[in-house]
């Protein structure tokens, strides 16, 4: 079986949603961190696996996306499992810079303390300037 029929059987297991996508988290391979949720496409998930950078879709801009291109802030794909349904993707990356457009290490840095929304402080912030760009 080569890699074209390996990819293939992969997508063939996907329950992409009626939308063409399926939900994508992206999580640290070295630490567990969880990093970001993402929207993967067929499109998007041949162009991660055959480059080995990750690509997301964007619901916004109705395109592909592929981390790190505006703002190298590359996501660099480590390995990539399928949930026990097949519709959740769990992408183990390599992450350089943070991972959120609001200068954050991970997108999941609000935690619910005491009742009230706070930005938990381990979230990692990056310097002011890469804002907006992933």
């Amino acid at each position: 079986m080569g890699a074209a029929d390996s990819l293939d059987a992969l997508l063939a297991r996907v329950k992409f949603g009626a939308d063409g996508l399926v939900p994508a988290v992206a999580q640290q391979h070295d630490t567990g961190e969880v990093l970001m949720l993402a929207w993967m496409s067929a499109e998007s998930l041949r162009a991660t696996l055959s480059s080995r950078r990750v690509t997301y879709w964007s619901r916004s801009r109705k395109s592909l996306w592929r981390k790190g291109d505006t703002s190298g802030h590359e996501q660099h794909l480590v390995d990539l499992r399928l949930d026990c349904d097949g519709d959740a993707i769990l992408l183990l990356v390599d992450q350089a810079g943070p991972a959120c457009h609001l200068e954050r290490r991970s997108c999941f840095f609000t935690a619910l303390r005491d009742g009230a929304a706070v930005d938990v402080p381990d979230a990692e912030a990056v310097p002011t300037g890469a804002r907006g760009r992933t």
